[in-house]
């Protein structure tokens, strides 16, 4: 039985993860709940799986958690975070928290002794090198929930970094493959959410459309494989059925196979090392039929050379393409942005960001708050605006 403490609840990762911690009752126990304003949604989940303490971000709003409590312990805010990221009986700490937030609780847990699964990529992207240093010293794992970098740890299985040649993460393109640049400038926000495999938020469709979440995931790989930016590669894969691969340097390339669906990656981490039966993803090849593969178009997607520069170079220079992205796109979601606007108002920040070399976490956070300050500006002084 491994107890489970899961930051994030109530958004599409944590109600897979409800999924995946249902489906295995004698394998697996919510000790705790946290999300951030969806009060009614936590409290039903309370109620359901009766952990031992929940946290909800919006502290103003406690008391129906408290009214129904019956013996859990109901805390908030960022501290609250904290405590249920430290909870004694825990064994991992799954973070599916959007954003910045999940950074401060990721550490908590790792010097905590937890090992913690990864589903927020602000965790790795703004400080990769803090998180990963932090969980050799207190001999923790650091598990990846995105389908790719899990495809990519299942490939691994334990093979030396030096045996690797290339990783290749696969991207399924978005909705917006096979769309001629021409028609970036048009593009609207009902069709960037119309992601052809996967139903996600907001923010991550967004990133899939214009593959910043791929960017960010190359920088995620590079720290959670402890390997050079690179050696990480990027093809795209409509189908989405090859959910990533490593090339090793003798030419064999080994892929992990399966139907989208984001149980699997949840259960593989919340369940490592052992593999448990599931009856949710059923993978039939015939029926899939072909499966393809091609080159990303750099011309029409700059936010992957955007991501490989600032991976290269480090130090803050990730946390603020990530924070610059995060303000570019909720431009464009108030459709205050064009779409093509997201990656040069990103670009302009990052020109003008003089970079720290093995920073601290203070200073990765100083670095996240003058790039939204100076996105914000970029985004007011655009002439990419959405008209």
């Amino acid at each position: 039985m491994k107890n489970v403490v899961l930051l994030g609840s109530t958004g599409s990762i944590g109600a897979s993860t409800l999924q995946v911690v249902e489906d295995h009752p004698e394998e697996l126990r919510l000790v705790g709940l946290a999300a951030g304003t969806s009060v009614e949604a936590l409290l039903q989940q309370a109620l359901k799986h009766r952990p031992e303490a929940v946290c909800l971000g919006d502290e103003s709003r406690l008391a129906p958690l408290r009214e129904a409590s019956e013996g859990m312990r109901v805390v908030g805010g960022s501290q609250g975070l904290i405590e249920l990221a430290e909870w004694p009986s825990a064994d991992i700490v799954l973070i599916a928290i959007v954003g910045t937030a999940g950074l401060r609780p990721a550490l908590a847990a790792i010097r905590a002794g937890k090992d913690i699964a990864v589903a927020s990529k602000e965790i790795l992207v703004m400080a990769g090198e803090i998180v990963m240093r932090e969980a050799r010293k207190h001999g923790v794992r650091v598990l990846a929930v995105d389908s790719e970098h899990s495809a990519i740890f299942q490939c691994l299985d334990g093979k030396p970094q030096e045996s690797v040649r290339t990783l290749w993460l696969t991207a399924s393109g978005g909705p917006f493959r096979l769309t001629p640049k021409s028609e970036f400038s048009s593009i609207t926000l009902e069709r960037a959410l119309k992601h052809p495999s996967w139903v996600m938020g907001r923010k991550i469709t967004i990133d899939s459309a214009t593959l910043f979440n791929k960017g960010l995931e190359m920088i995620e790989a590079r720290w959670l494989f402890n390997i050079e930016m690179d050696r990480v590669q990027v093809v795209v894969h409509p189908q989405s059925v090859v959910h990533s691969m490593v090339e090793y340097v003798d030419g064999s390339i080994l892929a992990q196979l399966s139907t989208p669906d984001m149980c699997l990656p949840i259960q593989y981490a919340l369940l490592y090392p052992n593999r448990v039966r599931s009856e949710r993803v059923q993978t039939r090849l015939a029926q899939l039929g072909t499966l393809t593969f091609e080159d990303p178009d750099p011309a029409r997607f700059p936010a992957l050379d955007l991501a490989r520069t600032s991976g290269r170079t480090g130090g803050t220079l990730p946390a603020v393409l990530n924070a610059a992205n995060e303000v570019a796109v909720e431009a464009f979601c108030q459709r205050r942005l064009s779409f093509e606007g997201i990656s040069s108002t990103v670009a302009r920040v990052l020109e003008r960001h003089q970079v720290v070399a093995n920073p601290s976490l203070e200073e990765i956070f100083e670095a996240d708050s003058w790039a939204r300050r100076m996105s914000e500006d970029a985004v007011g002084n655009s002439r990419d605006k959405d008209i």
